[in-house]
């Protein structure tokens, strides 16, 4: 799986997709990751990205022409890829929407959106609007590193256990896991339920059932 990320600020995404299990991944060649400067495909001299909106308004707003170039740059070596938006107006990202992609062994191209938005033509290149939940962020980076983290760790071979995303929360709908113990057995008087302890694999797989529970 490809990701191609285009961004104003490629600093704010080197140092995540290069640690942890984003790096890992990258070093079994299960994930490429690659950064596209929107800036370089900016107008005139100055590489201008962003201008004011028709109709008035506070802030700025990404042009449609650097967007375009960037994007059909990006395809030209990954014809097939996807794009991704992340918007207010997108689609829900859960647990469930996130296994899709991650089923799909294929490039993405993920547009981070910054100052107070962008042009309204782009979206006829946009194959996937997507929003983390209900609120607002200062630009698309963030989104972009929370939806490739949790696409990457459900690729095959990228976690260490072979069900380690099977039995996590969200992994079934709106299922809470259920709550983990390690050592020490007795911490400040704090002591790992009984049952834990036992050995006893059908009682232990009833207690996390007994102690799983649903998203409110």
């Amino acid at each position: 799986m490809k990701f191609i990320i285009i961004t104003l600020f490629p600093d704010m995404l080197n140092g995540t997709l290069n640690t942890s299990m984003l790096w890992k991944a990258q070093g079994k060649s299960l994930v490429q990751f690659e950064i596209m400067d929107l800036r370089e495909y900016g107008i005139g001299p100055r590489r201008q990205v962003d201008d004011t909106p028709y109709g008035g308004g506070d802030g700025m707003l990404l042009k449609p022409e650097p967007i375009y170039a960037a994007i059909e740059k990006a395809k030209a070596d990954n014809p097939d890829a996807e794009v991704i938006l992340p918007t207010p107006h997108g689609r829900l990202w859960t647990q469930q929407v996130t296994q899709e992609f991650a089923d799909n062994d294929k490039t993405y191209i993920i547009l981070c959106p910054h100052y107070e938005g962008y042009d309204a033509r782009i979206l006829p290149i946009v194959d996937h609007q997507i929003r983390l939940g209900n609120f607002i962020m200062t630009g698309g980076e963030i989104p972009a590193l929370a939806i490739i983290d949790s696409v990457t760790r459900l690729i095959p071979g990228v976690l260490g256990g072979e069900h380690s995303a099977e039995i996590e929360s969200f992994s079934h709908g709106d299922n809470l896991e259920y709550p983990q113990y390690t050592r020490p057995e007795d911490f400040r008087g704090m002591r790992v339920p009984e049952v834990l302890l036992s050995g006893h694999h059908a009682k232990i797989a009833k207690w996390r059932e007994q102690n799983s529970s649903t998203a409110s």
